[in-house]
Protein backbone atom coordinates (compact mmCIF):
# COMPACT_ATOMS: atom_id res chain seq x y z
CA UNK A 1 0.00 0.00 0.00
CA UNK A 2 1.32 3.48 -0.84
CA UNK A 3 2.59 5.56 2.06
CA UNK A 4 0.70 8.67 3.08
CA UNK A 5 1.76 11.79 1.27
CA UNK A 6 3.20 14.24 3.80
CA UNK A 7 4.51 16.66 1.14
CA UNK A 8 1.18 18.26 0.31
CA UNK A 9 -1.44 19.89 2.47
CA UNK A 10 -4.79 18.25 2.06
CA UNK A 11 -8.21 19.60 2.86
CA UNK A 12 -9.98 17.83 5.70
CA UNK A 13 -12.69 16.38 3.48
CA UNK A 14 -11.59 13.59 1.18
CA UNK A 15 -11.99 14.20 -2.53
CA UNK A 16 -12.98 10.63 -3.47
CA UNK A 17 -15.30 10.95 -6.43
CA UNK A 18 -18.54 9.07 -7.04
CA UNK A 19 -18.79 7.23 -3.70
CA UNK A 20 -20.62 3.95 -3.66
CA UNK A 21 -23.80 3.20 -1.81
CA UNK A 22 -25.87 0.07 -1.35
CA UNK A 23 -27.51 -0.43 -4.73
CA UNK A 24 -29.59 -3.37 -3.45
CA UNK A 25 -30.71 -1.56 -0.33
CA UNK A 26 -34.32 -2.70 -0.73
CA UNK A 27 -33.17 -6.28 -0.14
CA UNK A 28 -30.92 -5.58 2.85
CA UNK A 29 -31.80 -6.01 6.52
CA UNK A 30 -34.73 -8.33 5.82
CA UNK A 31 -34.65 -9.90 9.28
CA UNK A 32 -38.22 -11.07 9.95
CA UNK A 33 -40.06 -14.35 9.42
CA UNK A 34 -37.58 -16.85 10.83
CA UNK A 35 -36.17 -18.12 14.12
CA UNK A 36 -32.58 -18.54 15.25
CA UNK A 37 -31.50 -22.09 16.09
CA UNK A 38 -27.94 -21.13 16.98
CA UNK A 39 -25.50 -18.37 16.06
CA UNK A 40 -25.19 -19.55 12.46
CA UNK A 41 -28.47 -21.33 11.69
CA UNK A 42 -31.97 -20.05 11.07
CA UNK A 43 -35.24 -21.85 10.40
CA UNK A 44 -37.99 -20.43 8.22
CA UNK A 45 -41.53 -21.69 8.95
CA UNK A 46 -43.54 -23.20 6.09
CA UNK A 47 -47.27 -23.92 6.24
CA UNK A 48 -49.46 -25.80 3.79
CA UNK A 49 -53.16 -26.70 3.81
CA UNK A 50 -55.54 -28.81 1.79
CA UNK A 51 -58.21 -27.28 -0.40
CA UNK A 52 -61.93 -27.00 0.24
CA UNK A 53 -64.36 -29.89 -0.34
CA UNK A 54 -68.11 -30.15 -0.85
CA UNK A 55 -70.32 -29.69 2.19
CA UNK A 56 -73.62 -31.39 3.10
CA UNK A 57 -76.56 -30.18 5.16
CA UNK A 58 -77.53 -33.73 6.09
CA UNK A 59 -74.38 -35.13 7.72
CA UNK A 60 -71.00 -34.19 9.09
CA UNK A 61 -67.65 -35.37 7.85
CA UNK A 62 -64.77 -36.82 9.81
CA UNK A 63 -62.66 -34.16 11.47
CA UNK A 64 -58.99 -34.29 10.64
CA UNK A 65 -55.94 -32.02 10.53
CA UNK A 66 -55.80 -30.42 7.11
CA UNK A 67 -52.65 -28.36 7.45
CA UNK A 68 -48.99 -29.18 7.81
CA UNK A 69 -46.01 -27.20 9.01
CA UNK A 70 -42.30 -27.67 8.42
CA UNK A 71 -39.07 -25.70 8.72
CA UNK A 72 -36.69 -24.56 6.00
CA UNK A 73 -33.18 -24.52 7.45
CA UNK A 74 -30.51 -22.05 6.30
CA UNK A 75 -26.92 -21.77 7.51
CA UNK A 76 -25.02 -18.48 7.52
CA UNK A 77 -21.53 -18.65 6.07
CA UNK A 78 -20.48 -15.07 5.30
CA UNK A 79 -18.19 -13.92 8.13
CA UNK A 80 -16.06 -10.89 7.26
CA UNK A 81 -13.69 -8.58 9.10
CA UNK A 82 -11.49 -5.53 8.52
CA UNK A 83 -8.98 -3.68 10.65
CA UNK A 84 -6.33 -1.02 10.38
CA UNK A 85 -3.66 0.72 12.42
CA UNK A 86 -3.37 4.51 12.33
CA UNK A 87 -0.40 6.32 13.76
CA UNK A 88 -1.31 9.64 15.44
CA UNK A 89 1.38 11.38 13.41
CA UNK A 90 -0.33 10.24 10.19
CA UNK A 91 -3.44 12.09 11.32
CA UNK A 92 -1.54 15.25 12.21
CA UNK A 93 0.72 15.31 9.16
CA UNK A 94 -2.10 14.84 6.63
CA UNK A 95 -4.21 17.70 8.00
CA UNK A 96 -6.66 15.17 9.50
CA UNK A 97 -7.32 13.50 6.12
CA UNK A 98 -6.20 10.18 7.60
CA UNK A 99 -8.53 10.39 10.58
CA UNK A 100 -10.40 7.24 11.53
CA UNK A 101 -13.67 8.83 10.40
CA UNK A 102 -12.33 9.50 6.92
CA UNK A 103 -10.61 6.11 6.68
CA UNK A 104 -13.74 4.16 7.62
CA UNK A 105 -15.90 6.35 5.37
CA UNK A 106 -13.65 5.54 2.43
CA UNK A 107 -13.60 1.86 3.38
CA UNK A 108 -17.40 1.73 3.52
CA UNK A 109 -18.00 3.56 0.27
CA UNK A 110 -15.32 1.92 -1.87
CA UNK A 111 -14.92 -1.53 -0.32
CA UNK A 112 -17.53 -2.72 2.17
CA UNK A 113 -20.73 -1.48 0.51
CA UNK A 114 -19.91 -2.69 -3.02
CA UNK A 115 -18.75 -6.02 -1.57
CA UNK A 116 -22.09 -6.37 0.23
CA UNK A 117 -23.91 -5.68 -3.05
CA UNK A 118 -21.74 -8.15 -4.95
CA UNK A 119 -22.22 -10.85 -2.33
CA UNK A 120 -25.99 -10.36 -2.21
CA UNK A 121 -26.65 -10.59 -5.95
CA UNK A 122 -24.31 -13.54 -6.49
CA UNK A 123 -25.61 -15.45 -3.45
CA UNK A 124 -29.23 -14.97 -4.52
CA UNK A 125 -28.41 -16.11 -8.05
CA UNK A 126 -26.57 -19.20 -6.78
CA UNK A 127 -29.40 -20.11 -4.42
CA UNK A 128 -32.02 -19.56 -7.13
CA UNK A 129 -30.27 -21.78 -9.68
CA UNK A 130 -29.07 -24.61 -7.40
CA UNK A 131 -31.05 -27.77 -6.58
CA UNK A 132 -31.53 -28.61 -2.89
CA UNK A 133 -32.50 -32.27 -2.91
CA UNK A 134 -33.29 -32.66 0.79
CA UNK A 135 -35.65 -29.69 0.66
CA UNK A 136 -37.27 -30.65 -2.62
CA UNK A 137 -36.15 -27.42 -4.25
CA UNK A 138 -35.47 -27.48 -7.99
CA UNK A 139 -33.14 -24.74 -9.18
CA UNK A 140 -34.40 -22.31 -11.81
CA UNK A 141 -32.73 -21.42 -15.10
CA UNK A 142 -32.07 -17.79 -15.94
CA UNK A 143 -33.33 -16.36 -19.19
CA UNK A 144 -30.69 -15.79 -21.86
CA UNK A 145 -32.93 -13.82 -24.23
CA UNK A 146 -31.27 -11.10 -26.27
CA UNK A 147 -31.65 -7.69 -24.59
CA UNK A 148 -29.38 -5.72 -26.90
CA UNK A 149 -31.82 -2.87 -27.48
CA UNK A 150 -34.60 -1.09 -25.63
CA UNK A 151 -37.50 -2.87 -27.31
CA UNK A 152 -35.98 -6.28 -26.55
CA UNK A 153 -35.49 -5.22 -22.94
CA UNK A 154 -39.16 -4.28 -22.75
CA UNK A 155 -40.16 -7.63 -24.25
CA UNK A 156 -38.01 -9.46 -21.69
CA UNK A 157 -39.47 -7.36 -18.88
CA UNK A 158 -42.98 -8.32 -20.03
CA UNK A 159 -41.99 -12.00 -20.07
CA UNK A 160 -40.54 -11.76 -16.56
CA UNK A 161 -43.65 -10.01 -15.31
CA UNK A 162 -45.86 -12.66 -16.88
CA UNK A 163 -43.97 -15.46 -15.16
CA UNK A 164 -44.39 -13.69 -11.84
CA UNK A 165 -48.07 -12.95 -12.49
CA UNK A 166 -48.76 -16.61 -13.32
CA UNK A 167 -46.96 -17.63 -10.12
CA UNK A 168 -49.22 -15.22 -8.17
CA UNK A 169 -46.31 -13.08 -7.01
CA UNK A 170 -47.64 -9.77 -5.62
CA UNK A 171 -47.17 -6.82 -7.93
CA UNK A 172 -46.70 -4.36 -5.10
CA UNK A 173 -43.06 -3.98 -4.13
CA UNK A 174 -41.46 -5.45 -7.25
CA UNK A 175 -38.11 -3.91 -8.21
CA UNK A 176 -36.29 -4.22 -11.54
CA UNK A 177 -32.52 -3.91 -11.27
CA UNK A 178 -30.74 -3.35 -14.59
CA UNK A 179 -27.20 -2.46 -15.53
CA UNK A 180 -26.51 1.16 -16.40
CA UNK A 181 -26.00 0.11 -20.02
CA UNK A 182 -29.44 -1.53 -20.21
CA UNK A 183 -31.04 1.44 -18.48
CA UNK A 184 -29.58 3.72 -21.15
CA UNK A 185 -31.00 1.48 -23.89
CA UNK A 186 -34.36 1.37 -22.15
CA UNK A 187 -34.62 5.16 -22.21
CA UNK A 188 -34.53 5.04 -26.02
CA UNK A 189 -36.95 2.15 -26.52
CA UNK A 190 -39.25 2.94 -29.43
CA UNK A 191 -42.27 1.31 -27.76
CA UNK A 192 -41.63 3.29 -24.62
CA UNK A 193 -41.17 6.65 -26.31
CA UNK A 194 -44.27 6.15 -28.45
CA UNK A 195 -46.27 5.58 -25.30
CA UNK A 196 -44.75 8.26 -23.12
CA UNK A 197 -43.16 10.61 -25.66
CA UNK A 198 -41.32 12.98 -23.31
CA UNK A 199 -42.22 14.19 -19.84
CA UNK A 200 -41.98 17.94 -19.56
CA UNK A 201 -41.40 18.90 -15.94
CA UNK A 202 -41.28 22.66 -16.45
CA UNK A 203 -40.74 24.89 -19.41
CA UNK A 204 -37.40 24.09 -21.00
CA UNK A 205 -36.78 20.92 -18.97
CA UNK A 206 -37.20 17.41 -20.36
CA UNK A 207 -36.98 14.35 -18.14
CA UNK A 208 -36.32 11.00 -19.85
CA UNK A 209 -35.72 9.05 -16.67
CA UNK A 210 -37.43 5.66 -16.57
CA UNK A 211 -38.10 5.26 -12.87
CA UNK A 212 -41.15 3.00 -13.05
CA UNK A 213 -42.46 0.47 -15.57
CA UNK A 214 -46.00 -0.82 -15.04
CA UNK A 215 -45.74 0.15 -11.38
CA UNK A 216 -42.34 -1.52 -10.93
CA UNK A 217 -39.45 0.57 -9.66
CA UNK A 218 -36.48 0.55 -12.04
CA UNK A 219 -33.00 0.92 -10.52
CA UNK A 220 -29.70 1.12 -12.40
CA UNK A 221 -26.68 -0.76 -11.03
CA UNK A 222 -23.06 -0.72 -12.27
CA UNK A 223 -22.43 -3.80 -14.37
CA UNK A 224 -19.48 -4.83 -12.19
CA UNK A 225 -21.96 -5.34 -9.34
CA UNK A 226 -24.29 -7.51 -11.46
CA UNK A 227 -22.18 -10.64 -11.97
CA UNK A 228 -23.26 -14.22 -11.27
CA UNK A 229 -20.16 -15.05 -9.20
CA UNK A 230 -17.41 -13.26 -7.29
CA UNK A 231 -14.23 -14.07 -5.41
CA UNK A 232 -14.09 -12.70 -1.86
CA UNK A 233 -10.49 -13.18 -0.82
CA UNK A 234 -9.39 -9.66 -0.01
CA UNK A 235 -12.31 -7.45 -0.89
CA UNK A 236 -14.27 -8.59 -3.91
CA UNK A 237 -13.67 -9.27 -7.60
CA UNK A 238 -15.75 -10.90 -10.38
CA UNK A 239 -14.96 -14.59 -10.69
CA UNK A 240 -13.37 -15.92 -13.87
CA UNK A 241 -16.17 -17.09 -16.14
CA UNK A 242 -18.89 -15.17 -14.29
CA UNK A 243 -21.94 -14.27 -16.34
CA UNK A 244 -23.33 -10.76 -16.70
CA UNK A 245 -26.71 -10.23 -15.05
CA UNK A 246 -28.51 -7.77 -17.31
CA UNK A 247 -31.86 -7.69 -15.52
CA UNK A 248 -32.97 -8.83 -12.07
CA UNK A 249 -36.67 -8.57 -11.29
CA UNK A 250 -37.53 -9.33 -7.67
CA UNK A 251 -40.18 -8.93 -5.03
CA UNK A 252 -38.29 -8.44 -1.75
CA UNK A 253 -40.79 -10.61 0.15
CA UNK A 254 -38.89 -13.66 -1.16
CA UNK A 255 -35.51 -12.54 0.23
CA UNK A 256 -34.14 -12.55 3.78
CA UNK A 257 -30.79 -11.15 4.88
CA UNK A 258 -30.19 -12.22 8.49
CA UNK A 259 -27.42 -10.68 10.59
CA UNK A 260 -26.05 -12.84 13.39
CA UNK A 261 -23.26 -10.64 14.73
CA UNK A 262 -21.78 -7.21 14.26
CA UNK A 263 -18.89 -5.62 16.11
CA UNK A 264 -16.89 -2.44 15.59
CA UNK A 265 -14.50 -0.78 17.98
CA UNK A 266 -11.77 1.85 18.04
CA UNK A 267 -8.96 1.42 20.58
CA UNK A 268 -6.86 4.32 21.73
CA UNK A 269 -3.07 4.17 21.36
CA UNK A 270 -1.47 1.92 23.94
CA UNK A 271 1.74 0.04 24.65
CA UNK A 272 0.29 -3.10 23.05
CA UNK A 273 -0.46 -1.21 19.83
CA UNK A 274 2.91 0.57 19.98
CA UNK A 275 1.23 3.95 20.23
CA UNK A 276 -1.15 3.51 17.30
CA UNK A 277 -4.91 3.77 17.02
CA UNK A 278 -6.51 0.36 16.25
CA UNK A 279 -9.80 0.00 14.41
CA UNK A 280 -11.49 -3.41 14.05
CA UNK A 281 -14.89 -4.53 12.78
CA UNK A 282 -16.47 -7.91 12.09
CA UNK A 283 -19.87 -9.12 10.93
CA UNK A 284 -21.60 -12.45 10.35
CA UNK A 285 -24.41 -12.12 7.82
CA UNK A 286 -25.90 -13.78 4.78
CA UNK A 287 -28.63 -13.70 2.15
CA UNK A 288 -31.20 -16.36 1.27
CA UNK A 289 -34.31 -16.88 -0.81
CA UNK A 290 -37.49 -18.53 0.43
CA UNK A 291 -37.77 -21.78 -1.51
CA UNK A 292 -41.53 -21.63 -1.89
CA UNK A 293 -41.33 -18.06 -3.22
CA UNK A 294 -38.48 -18.54 -5.67
CA UNK A 295 -40.68 -17.43 -8.57
CA UNK A 296 -40.48 -13.92 -7.09
CA UNK A 297 -36.97 -13.73 -8.56
CA UNK A 298 -36.28 -13.55 -12.30
CA UNK A 299 -32.89 -13.16 -13.97
CA UNK A 300 -31.70 -12.37 -17.47
CA UNK A 301 -28.04 -13.34 -17.88
CA UNK A 302 -25.46 -13.19 -20.63
CA UNK A 303 -22.92 -16.00 -20.26
CA UNK A 304 -19.24 -15.11 -20.22
CA UNK A 305 -17.45 -15.41 -23.54
CA UNK A 306 -15.37 -18.61 -23.85
CA UNK A 307 -11.71 -18.08 -23.01
CA UNK A 308 -9.30 -18.23 -25.93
Amino acid sequence: MATLNYAESYQQALANAFPYKLFFGELMNKTQGYRWVDAKTIQIPRLSTTGRVNSSRDNIGTASRNFDNSWETKTLTNQRKWSTLVHPMDIDQTNLVASIANITKTFNEFQKFPEMDAYLISKLYAAWTTDIADEGYVGRVASSEDVSDGDKILAEFDAMMLRMDNARVPLQGRVLYVTNEKKALLKNAAKLTRTWDVQVQTIGQINRNVEYLDGVQVKAVPSELMKTAYVFTTGWAPAVGAGQINMFLVNPVAVITPISYTFAQLESPSALSEGKWVYFEESFEDAFILNNQADALQFNVTAAAPSA
